[in-house]
């Protein structure tokens, strides 16, 4: 076989191959193999016809073709390999000539990862938020745990604000009561803006047997997006009693003893979070100021394939669970399809020049990953994913998805490697140390992780 490259650009290039007939001789045999399988041939047994005898009677282009498509993948890895490209997704493949019993040649176009210089990044500075926990930060941590542990009680009065309510409503949609527009016992805060927006306004000083009607736009249904006149009953009003600040009440909400205990608690936790949020922050700082400090070509293939999987992921698997299509998203987003193109195209640009300046860097610096460290990478995965660490571990070896955990662990190390060498300064002009922020990422991780949804969704 006889191979040469020829570059189109600095992300493609051209194989052009020459296969001598006689290197066919195994896909060959193959093919007649095969088709000895699928035929019958009267006065033969089923697996013995011979040779001659199929190309008499089933033609020998259709034996060719089956062996030049067994062959063809041999021969383009083989000459990938001999050109030592690091190609990207699936070639484009013409065959260009084959003559029975002489030759076969063909032409092979595909993506490849454009060679990249990494300058010197030691010289990168970032600037990130100050960690500082306020009073005032405690006060608000300390007082979302005290809603936790409100009680509520019936009260012979008219409803308001932070009230608890217990509704029957009512939806008709130009005079008929929609199938889908009755509910009955439906649990309700004055404030929280869950239901419809009006309602708030509607039952705030409406008595428990007492009802008022309103109009609202309906956020999903059979009328979903349509104006309905909404009748709504108030059938039991509760009031929130919050828990008195003091000793009683730390007791009772966490493992300390005392008020004073349970906010120096709340401070220490609060500049966990943030000292993660700082060290997150620095990542991605970093990243963009390295991102502008390397030209990268972009394969136009590579490219429009990440769109489309980024819209396809959005629309059949996010949106869809939100019940939710493209226009009402942006609708709500209040973008234009064009704005959303733009803003994909961005995105999946940003992330594969991140991808080939990180393998780049994994490359120059010889990282490896250890099997400790794709365990723990396997781990914290999992956990997002709401799936245990076995399932986890078994879906990636059944989907051959090990190279990827293993790539996003480089990778992830690279950052690191360059975040190391970069400047990292806060707010106050302070150079932050990095060093120590392992054990609180995965601390707050591992908190996080107990409430995280399994899959990110957009924010509507």
């Amino acid at each position: 076989m006889k191979s040469a490259v020829e570059t189109l650009n600095p992300t493609r290039v051209r194989l052009t191959v020459e296969v001598p007939f006689e290197e066919l001789k195994p896909s060959l045999d193959a093919a007649y193999k095969k088709i000895n399988q699928q035929v019958t041939v009267k006065g033969f047994r089923q697996g013995k016809i011979p040779a001659r005898v199929i190309d008499q009677r089933f033609g020998r282009g259709a034996v060719l073709e089956e062996a030049v498509n067994d062959a063809l993948p041999k021969f383009y890895t083989e000459a990938v390999n001999e050109g030592e490209l690091n190609v990207l997704g699936q070639p484009e493949v013409d065959i260009t000539e084959l003559k029975d019993g002489e030759l076969l040649a063909f032409t092979a176009e595909v993506d490849i990862r454009p060679a990249l210089e990494i300058p010197d990044y030691s010289g990168i500075e970032v600037e990130v938020d100050a960690v500082e926990v306020s009073d005032e930060d405690i006060d608000k941590s300390v007082e979302q745990l005290r809603e936790r542990f409100a009680t509520t009680a019936p009260v012979e009065r008219a409803a308001q604000d932070g009230d608890v309510l217990t509704l029957n409503l009512e939806a008709k949609v130009d005079g008929e009561v929609l199938e889908d527009g009755v509910a009955e016992g439906v649990s309700y805060t004055v404030g929280s803006g869950e239901l419809l927006d009006g309602i708030d306004e509607a039952v705030t000083g409406v008595a428990a047997g007492d009802s008022a009607t309103f109009t609202s736009e309906l956020k999903g249904g059979s009328a979903e997006g349509k104006e309905a006149e909404v009748k709504v009953e108030v059938t039991e009003v509760k009031s929130r009693e919050l828990p008195e600040l003091d000793d009683d009440f730390a007791q009772l909400a966490s493992e300390f003893d005392t008020l004073e205990d349970l906010r120096a608690d709340s401070r220490k936790r609060l500049a966990q979070m943030k000292k993660y949020d700082q060290a997150t922050q620095a990542q991605e700082k970093v990243l963009d100021e390295l991102l502008k400090l390397v030209e990268v070509p972009m394969p136009e293939k590579l490219l429009a394939d990440e769109i489309e999987t980024r819209k396809h992921n959005l629309v059949n698997h996010q949106l869809g669970q939100m019940g939710l299509d493209l226009a009402k998203y942006l609708e709500i987003q209040g973008k234009s399809e064009e704005e959303f193109d733009a803003e994909t195209k961005e995105q999946a640009e940003k992330g594969i020049k991140t991808q080939f300046i990180l393998d780049e860097l994994v490359n120059k610096e010889k990282l490896n990953v250890s099997q400790e460290e794709l365990t723990e990478h396997l781990m914290r995965r999992a956990q997002s994913s709401g799936m245990s660490p076995d399932q986890f571990a078994q879906a990636v070896v059944e989907g051959g998805q090990v190279p990827m955990l293993v790539g996003e662990v480089a990778r992830g190390k690279a950052l690191a490697v360059v975040v190391e060498a970069a400047t990292v300064k806060d707010s106050n002009g302070e150079v932050i140390d990095l060093d120590d922020e392992d054990e609180t990422a995965e601390t707050v991780d591992a908190e996080a992780a107990e409430a995280a949804d399994a899959d990110e969704k957009p924010e509507v």
